[in-house]
């Protein structure tokens, strides 16, 4: 099996489970991320090529910025990805 790259690791964060935030504190201290606004312009590109997620910033209460990817067609699928990138039919 591949080693995972850190913005694979953040893309499988941000899209596991509901509305999941990641703030640069958290993204470094859990995926060594040093500059999550430079990965974040990176996964924005890949994850909105095709219309199907959205990467969505929002302020916290203390001031920091956090980052979440939105599914912008939620329902059914016919594929998904496994937690390697790769594409599967369902």
């Amino acid at each position: 099996m591949k080693t995972l790259t850190k913005k694979r690791k953040v893309i499988n964060y941000l899209t596991n489970g509901k509305k999941r935030t990641l703030t640069a504190a958290q993204a470094k201290s859990r995926f060594g991320v040093a500059n999550l606004r430079a990965t974040i312009s990176d996964i924005r590109y890949t994850v909105e090529e095709f219309g199907n997620w959205e990467v969505n910033t929002q302020t916290t209460r203390t001031g920091k910025t956090a980052y979440s990817i939105v599914d912008t067609h939620p329902g059914r699928r016919s594929y998904r990805f496994d937690k390697s990138g790769k594409r599967h039919m369902i």
